[in-house]
């Protein structure tokens, strides 16, 4: 199209263009397009975060579910009762005391204690058996001087297994035996050999 003065005008984008020669087609080769879901590396990125959360939500639970037997709200207190447990303990060491403990099958306690005058001797002890790993099957018994010299008392019977034997009062504390299986003859303390 021409205008007034005879130059040709530029082409319009309101005029529709000439038509063109189609383009040949191409081979194009298309692979079959497969779900996401089929790969394995998007499962393979997924299961990173996954599993974290799974591990942490497994932890959460632990950690509301259970005891935290460990903590103590009165460490110091607790702290101060050890010092004193090793207080005395050194003071029956010092003594050279020792001891045998006799526990029947049916639970009676006798104690046999050397190194100590009989004026010197207190009225009661206490038998303490605590178990080594189940806190709630611990024993303790009062046991009673007799005439004799021997110290008798009761406490539940004693089944086999892994035990802590002490004996204390409140001014002295013979050192701890484990023992393992059943409990029935305990030497304890510096005169291991009281007969």
């Amino acid at each position: 199209m021409r205008n007034s003065s005879g130059a040709r005008n530029p082409p319009s984008f309101f005029r529709a263009d000439p038509p063109r020669a189609p383009k040949p087609k191409l081979m194009s080769m298309t692979l079959p397009v497969k779900p996401w879901y089929r790969d394995r590396w998007p499962w393979l990125l997924i299961a990173g975060p996954a599993i974290v959360v799974v591990a942490g939500i497994a932890t959460a639970w632990l950690a509301w579910s259970t005891d935290d037997g460990v903590v103590a709200d009165d460490y110091y207190k607790r702290g101060l009762v050890i010092n004193r447990q090793l207080e005395r303990s050194t003071r029956g060491e010092a003594l050279g005391l020792g001891a045998v403990l006799e526990v029947s099958p049916d639970g009676a306690v006798r104690l046999r204690l050397a190194g100590l005058a009989d004026d010197a001797a207190p009225a009661s002890v206490r038998a303490k058996l605590t178990n080594a790993t189940r806190a709630g099957n611990d024993r303790v018994a009062t046991l009673e001087r007799g005439a004799d010299g021997v110290y008798a008392g009761r406490m539940a019977p004693v089944p086999p297994g892994r035990w802590l034997v002490s004996i204390e009062t409140d001014a002295w504390r013979l050192p701890t035996v484990e023992v393992g299986g059943a409990v029935r003859e305990v030497r304890l303390g510096t005169a291991r050999a009281v007969d």
